[in-house]
């Protein structure tokens, strides 16, 4: 009977707990920041549109969220960039070899480091583009036809970009027990601990 080799436990546990905070966040909390933040947002678009006046501090404050978000996505795409130098000669030879291919602990912690961040870079350029797009609608003259015509579009386009820098800011943090998991797997499992109790108490409802 083969026995798995110690690492593939930690690697397991670590996505486990990744998993059950992933599906707590998304199925089972109704309070948490997340939504509580998605409507401030709409709140802070309307009482923009209700202000005359107010279409260039709005516009800047997007742009500060596009931003952010400009941030986070190229420090994943430099993060995925050095994932992919790392694991490219083990994933050469593990499809060029003849025999039976084997992947490795360290190569599936490698793999998982650069699922994540191509997940952060991914959704973040997708919230730059809605936050561009929530720009525009913001950009309108408050109490214009057309300002009220796509209001609606504004909104759902400014959930929208919220929810996904959530998302990528999230998958992001989650790199760190995997990182600490390819050089000593049992403290890989310590940081997933630490970090999914920290992501539990910033995902709290202010």
């Amino acid at each position: 009977m083969t026995t798995l080799h110690p690492a593939w436990w930690a690697w397991g546990v670590m996505v486990a707990i990744m998993v059950a905070y992933t599906l707590y966040l998304a199925l089972l909390a109704r309070t948490v920041a997340w939504r509580t933040h998605g409507q401030l947002r709409q709140d802070w678009l309307d009482a923009m549109s209700a202000q005359p006046g107010s279409e260039i501090l709005a516009v800047q404050t997007l742009r500060n969220s596009v931003m952010t978000a400009t941030m986070t996505a190229s420090t994943a795409a430099l993060g995925l960039m050095g994932a992919l130098g790392l694991a490219a000669p083990a994933m050469r030879t593990l499809s060029e070899s003849g025999g039976s291919p084997v992947l490795t602990p360290a190569l599936a912690g490698e793999i998982t480091v650069m699922l994540l961040l191509v997940l952060t870079l991914v959704s973040t350029t997708l919230s730059i583009r809605y936050y561009h797009h929530t720009g525009f609608v913001c950009a309108i003259p408050v109490g214009s036809a057309l300002r009220t015509q796509w209001m609606d579009t504004g909104r759902r386009h400014l959930r929208s970009a919220g929810l996904l820098y959530s998302v990528g800011l999230r998958s992001l943090v989650w790199v760190t027990p995997f990182l600490a998991g390819l050089v000593l797997p049992m403290a890989g499992v310590a940081v997933a601990v630490l970090v999914a109790a920290a992501l539990l108490l910033t995902d709290r409802s202010p």
